[in-house]
């Protein structure tokens, strides 16, 4: 069975880091480029299924769209 999963990808100075939504526990990935950084997370997410089973992904509450925006801080 395949669930699609929710990826935030973000662009650092030296690569990119991406980590999935609606996961127990931490699942992160790193990378040189865009689609590496994607890789990792979807690789590492399948071995945290099988190590703790179904139940990490998160049933109760599903993430429908994610949204960025940006705000101004006062310092």
């Amino acid at each position: 069975m395949i669930r699609a999963l929710k990826i935030i990808v973000e662009q650092h100075p030296d690569g990119y880091i991406a980590y999935p939504l609606g996961i127990q526990g931490v699942v992160l990935g790193e990378g040189d480029t865009y689609d590496k950084a994607v890789a990792d997370p979807i690789s590492a997410t399948e071995f945290h299924i099988e190590t703790f089973g179904p139940e990490v992904l998160d049933s109760d509450s599903p993430i429908l769209e994610v949204f960025i925006t940006e705000a101004g801080v006062t310092m």
